[in-house]
């Protein structure tokens, strides 16, 4: 019993974060989210392991390491006489001079409570880490179907919110913010939504496959590819009440990139449907790059004045030069970015991402964060490579490797690892990329088998 309630620790903490994570706007829910990080991770640092981590695992977790020393290093207070040295301080050093104060020690973050925030925010995704490459907490098929449960949750809540008369006063909307008319699911953001889906896509066809796969039953086998193409019509549904652009560029090569998981697929297979969705990826942010944002940004505290992406490119291009090469500070994007705005055109609305989050990190980090992605990207690789490499791929590692595609090709034109619910999301995918299946029993759990000897 205690075996079956470990192996539900990531499943249930994953559909909660689906749940609960769909937006920084709902306070309780990531308060919620993160204490059960808290306690996930404190639990993985105290147990005894019996099994050592996988070289790939230990990188992965050096690499989020790494990325919490950055937070903490940007916090520390420098003397004075070294923050005034920093590039891009200038402005708030003339504040001090104009109330006729001295600063005193600083630290390298413009905002230290909002990069605080920050590194409270991935929480989730370390927690879901800790679960799963530590812990071994989960079951695969289990986590799989928490992924299509919560999918499938969110197309049920978007059809009952396009179907408002009222959109703006319709209660299936759960934030006060958001793009209404269009099917959010437990988002804010018809994009995050559009992102779910599209990682859910691979994850249902590794689910129907694996099903089909335990058993020669030719009713069973007939029942995993309904149960999967049952998925894939859910799937395709939310994606078109979604109206997410960036949904529809990527949909058609997720949805064929996972038939080759249904029905079979070899490494050659693999690679050319990573190199489709990343043609797929490059045409949708072509389009994206130039496409007003209009709808996508009205409610959504952007501003505006603001036409496209290419303006808050060139914005955050400066940006990233003037506060080189340490950057802002985590979490101080929306507040700097209004130093690039015209006055005469602003109004009651503002940017609140750079909607590229390599952009953004780039700022608000500098050459150390820039250095931390193209590691993170080097690992990345690394474990595409792996997968591709093997004779007889898993199907769930290569559903991993469709979907982290999916999240890192979206991230160049919106934000979706700011949620916590995508942020679980990728971390799962990632740690399906380097971990060995794994099923709600072990071999502990078998019993010996007897035999007849006749003599």
């Amino acid at each position: 019993m205690m075996r079956g309630i470990r192996t539900a620790v990531a499943p249930a903490y994953l559909f909660l974060c689906l749940i609960l994570g769909g937006s920084p706007q709902g306070v309780w829910g990531a308060a919620i989210l993160q204490m059960l990080a808290i306690l996930i991770i404190a639990w993985a640092l105290i147990e005894r392991r019996e099994e050592s981590l996988s070289r790939p695992s230990i990188q992965l977790l050096a690499i989020a390491l790494l990325a919490v020393l950055l937070v903490l290093i940007q916090l520390i207070p420098l003397p004075a006489g070294i923050w005034a040295m920093l590039p891009g301080r200038e402005f708030v050093a003339q504040g001090f001079e104009l109330l006729g104060l001295a600063p005193g020690a600083m630290p390298i973050s413009l905002s230290p409570y909002d990069s605080a925030a920050t590194l409270l925010a991935l929480l989730p995704m370390f927690g879901m880490l800790a679960a799963i490459l530590i812990l071994r907490a989960y079951s695969t098929l289990s986590l799989a179907a928490a992924l299509i449960a919560g999918a499938v949750a969110g197309v049920l809540l978007g059809i009952l919110q396009v179907s408002s008369p009222f959109p703006q006063e319709s209660p299936w909307y759960l934030y006060k913010v958001g793009n209404f008319g269009m099917g959010t699911g437990f988002f804010a953001n018809s994009n995050h939504m559009a992102d779910l889906l599209l990682v859910t896509v691979p994850f249902i066809a590794a689910f129907g496959s694996s099903i089909r796969g335990r058993t020669k039953d030719a009713r069973a086998r007939t029942a995993g590819l309904i149960l999967a193409a049952s998925g894939l019509a859910l799937a395709i549904i939310g994606l078109i009440l979604n109206q997410s652009l960036a949904g529809y560029g990527l949909g058609v090569p997720v949805v064929l990139a996972s038939l080759l998981i249904l029905f079979g697929l070899s490494g050659r297979w693999i690679g050319g449907a990573l190199v489709a969705i990343g043609l797929a990826g490059i045409a949708a942010i072509a389009l994206l790059w130039t496409n007003p944002l209009g709808a996508q940004l009205d409610g959504l505290g952007a501003a505006t004045s603001v036409t496209s992406r290419r303006q808050i490119a060139a914005n955050s291009f400066s940006l990233a030069g003037e506060f080189a090469p340490l950057g802002s500070g985590l979490g101080t994007y929306p507040k700097i970015y209004q130093r690039t705005e015209d006055p005469a055109k602003v109004d009651g609305t503002y940017i609140n991402h750079a909607h590229n989050d390599y952009f953004e990190l780039a700022v608000e980090t500098g050459l150390p964060g820039i250095l931390l992605i193209l590691i993170f990207l080097v690992w990345w690789g690394r474990a595409i490579w792996r997968i591709l490499q093997s004779r007889a791929p898993d199907q769930f590692a290569v559903a991993g490797a469709f979907a982290s595609a999916v999240i890192l090709i979206h991230s160049m034109v919106d934000y979706p690892l700011r949620t916590a619910a995508m942020s679980v999301v990728f971390a799962m995918s990632l740690a399906f990329m380097i971990q060995p299946r794994r099923r709600a029993h072990s071999k502990k759990d078998l019993r010996p088998a007897r035999h007849l000897v006749v003599g």
